[in-house]
């Protein structure tokens, strides 16, 4: 666990998506959970020797994120934004979210196949969000506020949580930190718009989605990472590629290394974002 501030911990070595908490006066606030069973059980431990579980935020609905929901069931409640209830663990039509988190385990977390659960048990329950919002929310636990702050972009549901006491801001996948970026079926423009609005929070420290935390100056690259993508993509749609064409020739897997434990899924950001753009930019265009 890194301990960014005094109140404010992240585990950027594992598996998944940066899952933290923050310490108040009041017990303790999760932001996204551990994919990994054993860590999930870990990190609830941990998080639970320091104070009661207040509220469990969750970022966004892609299975990374919100998976060890389901082993911080009892805890304090799940609060998101109606973007991620509407699509809790939606991917897209070639990525099974629930295939994806059990394929980690026998290579990133083997002994947490005796708590993993069978998928018909995993529905029943997975530990949904129970406050479910729109718009913007302050939360007050405690000694501490926490702006959670709607970043649509990545997703249709991402929020970015702002803690102005520890200047710290959790911005889900709005940022991946010196690896990979995975579009999905995102919208660059609101995401572009997102990153503007993460800019103008007075912030030491960011903790991105992936990758290690950094500062407000990696906007930039985040930035010219979506628009060296959406640039690529135009000019092979105004050239008149094809589709296949373009997901064979955009590619960009040299400028960083996926995340933890995802180093095979290259080939798949790769294809998957230049296809995404494809779809949505030849629509525009015609």
């Amino acid at each position: 666990m890194q301990n960014v501030t005094e109140n404010v911990f992240t585990d950027v070595t594992i598996r998944g998506c940066n899952p933290s908490f923050v310490v108040t006066s009041d017990g303790v606030v999760f932001i996204d959970t551990p994919q990994l069973p054993t860590r999930a059980v870990e990190m609830r431990a941990a998080g639970e020797k320091l104070g009661p579980i207040r509220y469990l935020i969750n970022t966004e609905h892609h299975v990374d994120h919100i998976f060890g929901n389901y082993y911080f069931k009892g805890a304090g409640p799940v609060i998101a934004h109606r973007g991620v209830d509407e699509n809790f663990m939606v991917v897209g039509p070639d990525l099974d979210p629930f295939a994806y988190a059990a394929e980690a385990i026998p290579t990133d977390d083997p002994e947490g196949a005796a708590i993993f659960p069978d998928k018909d048990v995993y529905f029943q329950d997975p530990n949904r969000p129970k406050i479910v919002f729109t718009g913007d929310v302050t939360l007050r636990v405690g000694d501490h506020v926490f702006e959670l702050i709607h970043t649509p972009g990545h997703t249709p549901g991402q929020v970015a949580v702002y803690v102005p006491r520890e200047r710290v801001v959790f911005t889900g996948d709005t940022i991946f930190s010196e690896c990979q970026t995975w579009l999905h079926t995102s919208n660059v423009d609101q995401w572009l718009v997102a990153l503007e609005r993460i800019r103008r929070l007075d912030v030491d420290h960011i903790v991105p989605g992936h990758g290690p935390v950094t500062t407000k100056a990696y906007l930039d690259v985040q930035r010219s990472v979506l628009m060296e993508w959406v640039t690529a993509v135009a000019v092979a749609v105004a050239r008149g590629w094809s589709r296949e064409e373009t997901v064979e020739r955009v590619n960009f897997a040299d400028r960083y290394p996926v995340d933890v434990g995802q180093g095979y899924m290259m080939n798949h950001i790769q294809t998957n974002n230049a296809g995404a753009l494809y779809d949505r930019l030849s629509v525009v265009r015609k």
